[in-house]
């Protein structure tokens, strides 16, 4: 399945559909760098994520996502935010269209052995001072930029 992200994009699809999500901001120890996968899906480059499965708490999605599409456990330490801009539209090659609901949060990384995923083309560390390199949407770039400001309210966006 393939997606497009649009954001502020007047030709961007009508969402029909709102669906929980979670991001994980995950700092090397010393801070210089940061956990991404390249996915498949649009070639770009993400925090590890993904929906909110029912019964579950975003905790606990947010801990599944990230060890099914990176390979490593993690601990949440905050909430960095709520990301749910109507401007940001996901259209999915299945038909779904999806307007963004993503809450992002901090987390510490406990195992240290990545593995890639049906989901991931790569995942790595990268440098904090090379993100400008990657092919990253804008949206993705904020998560990055307010969890890098270390304000401690959440923001909602």
């Amino acid at each position: 399945m393939t997606r497009v992200d649009y954001y502020y994009d007047g030709h961007a699809p009508i969402p029909n559909s709102i669906v929980p999500a979670v991001s994980a901001v995950i700092l090397s120890e010393d801070g210089s760098e940061i956990l991404l996968q390249e996915r498949v899906d649009n070639g770009k480059w993400s925090l590890p994520g993904g929906q909110v499965d029912p019964g579950e708490s975003v905790e606990e999605a947010v801990k599944r996502e990230v060890n099914e599409e990176t390979g490593i456990d993690i601990e949440v330490l905050k909430m960095i935010g709520v990301y749910s801009d109507p401007n940001h539209v996901i259209s999915y090659s299945d038909g779904e269209v999806r307007q963004q609901f993503s809450i992002c949060f901090l987390c510490k990384a406990l195992t240290s052995e990545l593995t890639v995923s049906h989901e991931s083309k790569r995942v790595s560390y990268v440098l904090l001072d090379q993100l400008h390199m990657l092919n990253m949407h804008i949206t993705q770039k904020i998560r990055i930029e307010d969890a890098l400001k270390n304000q401690a309210e959440a923001f909602i966006r």
